[in-house]
């Protein structure tokens, strides 16, 4: 069984994070935020050396519970996340678009998609319900972000309520709509109680919809006292007849699903002035989802007894004929025979009276969809039983682009590997292609494009369609000195051996599979030796490998452990020192064949080891340091005074003894960076650094005599992922406001291998990779604080423009200035002019003007010091008639550029 990224993957985030928004009451329209959300220029931004970001390829890894169509124009589809940000299709590369890696680290919640809604009035118009939790893990509230240009740029409307992407319920909905006939008109379905909300100005302003009588009452787990099980599920989907309307006036026939069993589908038919209950409704069961097929006036409700995405274990589905007002049971299987609830629900517009559903909850063997071409009359099914245990199937399923799906796993029958999923909350009819169909699993986008196959009685090809979403969340990092470049801790799927950056791993770590894996080190004078330990439902929770990870062998454990912990490797690899959830600090002198208790050292302890003595690892809890010279058998306390709350990360050198770093705290507390030069008996604050979180080290700048030092921290005001080459004297924020992926807390680790280069966690996003463009680490970084000026006159320079990405009218274009002189820039004004009638309407990392044609990029605060052979870069968005063509010809301080 594999679940999406869980709550507690957050929460170690809303624990860090405890200052935030606090509303008492509940203002009657929701505030707009012009702006707020959007990819914007900042005071502090990039530095003289440009980054470029990618993933490290996984593809997927968590709960996908929504994908979107746009019903008037072909390709364009979004897909949704529970805590890892909104998507766009781009069929040319068919793969998946990231929309909201600017969330920043303040509002982390709003990685969390509660619903999506493309306008089929207006395709350039999308709008993304936000927010992660309902309670206090996440200290902002909820919003509902719009953008005119597919979601390259967004502006926001902050809510007067929390709503959660990541809480029980999410796989429902979609809870956001746009009228099809009237687009300023919105309705959003809201949690705990808050009933449901409109705006009639395309999103600007919210406001409560008064007359709408029932709020909801279901929780998953009404004695959770958390507020996560039992918070009220509230409004869950909303669905418009756009029979009952015209364009331009708003539509009068309105469906609304309620978390309530007895009350669970509404209906207005006078534009949603007046509300009523529809009469005659399933009852005892909550409608997950509520899909009208226009041309045949069904209304077809997936039903479950409960909100899922984890549990259900009865479910109905019925039709609605909202000319008749007949209701119509259409179940594919007697209730009675159902071990789960139905949810994904879509009917094909192609083909009036098709539809499928998914029983979404059931877990084994395997999870099941169902298909109709008679409106629900009769079904077939995926899969079904020859004689039991073995199966038919309707379908191929092929997962070479993405082998880790089969879990490595040798199931016995019925069960098979790969499943076809769980949590399969979504499946989407293309609805301009019968044969093109997507689902959303815990782990995956699975689709189709054969899919009336399944008519004509051959089999229909499955193949995830997921390249470009990645959702995995990171616990930890590590990038050995030889071997694979990079080894990662994730959780849901354990984690991987990454050989190649741009390739997805052949298989998890498996022997053992671990659900989450919390921790891993390698020996540092012997890679090949690697350790890591995890969550699972039972031992063992820790794994060893001699051969850097490639193969895996279990270990035994102290008796008590019920979770992973930390653990840390000799940099010999004689020894380990684990200190897992559950039990004591133990320790092994071999590979986990028998432990042994140390002393001196609190449970629930972070360890790590010393990279140069084999003797020596380290400890810390509530603001104690601890060190061990005898291999992990005693321990002393040793410097105080260290942060006492919140998330503290903390590591040692490579090959150099006694020299740790260590990042954490909380804002009502100790926050930020510290070293200690002498094994952790002293440590000195770095006053520069306000804030910071996790750290690691990666290669030297060419003649740097310190390793290059990597903190995901708070600078000069500004939050980012910032490079010091200089041991901490200086840093520069290599990451910029496009790319802030919200919570980066777990862990950071730069390439002992490549200059630059840095592994960045996310809670949602995957694994960050850096890459930098000062390819021969020469010199140190700036100082970020000086005030920009003009270039010298003969001051080279060198020019790449690169658009990004096109839509209908607009445009995203990347701009990277290398300075190809002698003599450093301080400060720089690049021009040029557009020869067509392109019109920037946003730009990060520079300000701007443009007066006609021309155009002016002036550098911000931290980008202005540009040494010779490095770059600076910045980005823009811009309005264009047709298709634009790019600048021929740039000036810097003017002199004319070499164009790339």
């Amino acid at each position: 069984m594999r679940l999406s990224a869980r709550p507690i993957a957050a929460l170690l985030a809303a624990l860090a994070l405890t200052a935030g928004l606090s509303i008492t009451g509940t203002p009657a329209v929701a505030r707009s935020d012009e702006g707020s959300a959007a990819a914007e220029a900042s005071d502090v931004s990039l530095a003289a050396d440009t980054y470029t970001w990618k993933n490290a390829r996984i593809d997927g890894g968590g709960f996908v519970p929504g994908i979107v169509f746009n019903r008037s124009e072909k390709n364009l589809a979004y897909a949704r996340t529970d805590i890892g940000g909104a998507y766009r299709w781009d069929q040319t590369g068919k793969q998946w678009k990231p929309l909201l890696d600017w969330v920043d680290w303040d509002r982390w919640g709003w990685s969390g998609v509660v619903s999506l809604a493309s306008d089929t009035a207006e395709p350039d118009n999308v709008y993304a319900a936000v927010g992660t939790y309902t309670n206090s893990w996440d200290p902002t509230n909820g919003a509902v972000l719009r953008s005119s240009d597919r979601g390259a740029s967004w502006k926001a409307a902050t809510l007067p309520f929390k709503i959660g992407g990541n809480m029980p319920g999410r796989g429902m909905g979609e809870r956001l709509a746009v009228d099809p006939n009237k687009n300023s008109v919105l309705y959003l379905g809201a949690p705990s109680g808050n009933g449901l909300w409109r705006s009639t100005d395309s999103g600007v302003t919210w406001s409560e919809v008064t007359a709408f009588p029932n709020p909801g009452n279901y929780a998953q787990d009404p004695t959770d006292t958390s507020g996560y099980g039992n918070d009220n599920q509230g409004i869950v989907w909303v669905t418009f007849d756009e029979r009952s309307g015209s364009a331009g006036s708003a539509t009068q026939d309105i469906y609304v699903g309620v978390a309530d069993k007895e009350n669970t589908v509404y209906r207005s038919t006078d534009g949603g002035s007046t509300w009523s209950r529809i009469a005659g409704q399933p009852t005892g069961y909550l409608a997950h989802k509520g899909v009208l097929d226009s041309a045949t006036g069904h209304l077809y409700l997936t039903l479950s007894d409960t909100g899922g995405p984890y549990d259900g274990g009865k479910g109905q589905i019925w039709r609605y004929d909202t000319q008749s007002g007949a209701w119509t049971d259409v179940s594919p299987v007697a209730e009675a025979d159902t071990y789960y609830g139905f949810s994904g629900l879509s009917v094909d517009r192609q083909k009036p009276g098709t539809l499928m559903a998914t029983a979404y909850s059931s877990w084994w063997p395997d999870t099941q969809i169902f298909r109709s071409t008679d409106s629900g009359a009769t079904w077939t099914k995926a899969w079904d039983y020859t004689s039991y245990p073995n199966r038919a199937n309707r379908y191929t399923l092929d997962v070479s682009s993405v082998p880790w799906l089969s879990w490595g796993a040798n199931p016995s029958p019925p069960e098979t590997a790969p499943k076809l999923g769980w949590m399969t909350e979504s499946l989407e009819i293309d609805p301009f292609d019968s044969n093109r169909m997507m689902y959303g699993t815990g782990a995956t986008v699975y689709g189709t494009e054969n899919l009336t196959s399944w008519d004509s009685g051959g089999q229909f090809k499955i193949t995830p369609m997921v390249k470009g979403l990645e959702e995995t969340a990171v616990n930890d990092l590590a990038s050995p000195p030889s071997g694979a470049p990079l080894l990662s801790a994730l959780g849901d799927i354990g984690g991987f051996r990454h050989t190649d950056l741009d390739a997805v791993p052949a298989m998890m770590f498996t022997s053992p599979n671990l659900d989450s894996t919390t921790s891993l080190d390698f020996a540092e004078t012997a890679p090949g030796t690697v350790v890591r330990v995890g969550n699972s439902d039972a031992a063992p929770h820790i794994g060893f490998s001699t051969d850097n990870g490639a193969n895996w062998f279990q270990g035994s454990e102290p008796s008590g452990v019920t979770g992973g912990g930390t653990v840390a490797a000799a940099a010999d690899g004689s020894g380990f020192v684990w200190s897992p959830d559950g039990a004591a600090v133990h320790r092994t002198t071999g590979y986990g064949n028998s432990w042994t208790a140390s002393t001196g050292i609190p449970a629930g302890a972070t360890v790590e080891s010393d990279r140069k003595n084999p003797k020596k690892f380290y400890g810390f809890k509530a603001g104690t340091f601890y060190v061990s010279t005898d291999g992990g058998a005693t321990f002393t306390a040793k410097a105080t005074g260290l942060p006492a709350e919140g998330n503290v990360r903390f590591k040692a050198l490579p090959g150099s003894e006694g020299d740790i770093w260590l990042a954490g705290g909380a804002p009502t507390g100790a926050y930020g960076l510290w070293r200690s030069t002498d094994s952790g008996t002293s440590f000195t604050k770095f006053s520069g650094v306000e804030q910071a979180d996790s750290v690691g080290f990666g290669k030297a700048a060419a003649g740097a005599p310190y390793q290059t030092v990597f903190v995901s921290a708070k600078i000069g005001g500004v939050r980012g992922i910032f490079r010091s080459t200089d041991a901490g004297a200086n840093w520069t924020r290599i990451n910029d406001d496009a790319h802030q992926w919200a919570w980066t807390g777990a862990a950071i680790t730069g390439d002992p291998r490549v200059y630059g280069r840095v592994y960045v966690s996310t809670n949602g996003r995957g694994i960050q990779v850096g890459e930098s463009s000062d390819t021969d680490g020469g010199g140190t970084d700036p100082d970020p604080g000086t005030d920009p000026e003009e270039p010298p006159g003969e001051a080279g320079c060198k020019v790449t423009y690169t658009v990004t990405n096109q839509w209908s009218g607009g445009f995203q274009a990347e701009v990277t200035v290398t300075n190809t002189g002698s003599a450093a820039y301080d400060g720089w004004q690049l021009g040029w002019s557009f020869p067509g009638d392109q019109k920037v309407t946003q730009m990060w990392n520079a300000s701007y003007q443009q007066a006609g044609a021309k155009v002016t990029a002036t550098n911000v605060g931290w980008n202005g010091k540009v040494a010779p052979g490095s770059s600076a870069g910045f980005g823009f968005t811009g309005t264009v008639t047709g298709t634009g063509t790019e600048p021929a010809a740039f000036t810097l301080g003017g002199e004319a550029c070499t164009v790339a």
